[in-house]
């Protein structure tokens, strides 16, 4: 997985690329949002649009991506959720967990 990021309306845009499953990569986003939360960026969206697939490790990777901005006082929400993930999400009940929107600009409006 890649991990490119950008600031749009003063919410961070993390989109990933590839498959998230675990490893490396959960390190990497971790290391990610920690790094933006010491910098008070606590408002992340997560472009899903480029993920290839995700198996339950990387799902658990979006969970404590979750947790650990709630546990700061920051907000997740994930865009461009393709149909594989939006499976996932629904088969795990997350569905209910995540706000999920159909493409960036939704998500970041979602915040206002």
């Amino acid at each position: 997985m890649k991990l490119t990021d950008r600031i749009q309306d003063n919410i961070v845009v993390l989109e990933p690329k590839g498959k998230i499953m675990g490893g490396p990569d959960a390190s990497l986003l971790h290391d990610k949002l920690y790094e933006l939360i010491e910098s008070d960026r606590k408002k992340i969206v997560i472009d899903l649009a480029k993920v290839e697939w995700m198996n339950s490790t990387g799902l658990g990777i979006l969970i404590s991506s979750y947790t650990t901005l709630r546990n700061n006082n920051g907000e997740l929400k994930l865009a461009n959720v393709t149909d594989k993930i939006q499976s996932l999400l629904t088969i795990t009940k997350l569905v209910s967990v995540f706000d999920a929107h159909d493409s960036v600009e939704e998500a970041v409006k979602s915040f206002e």
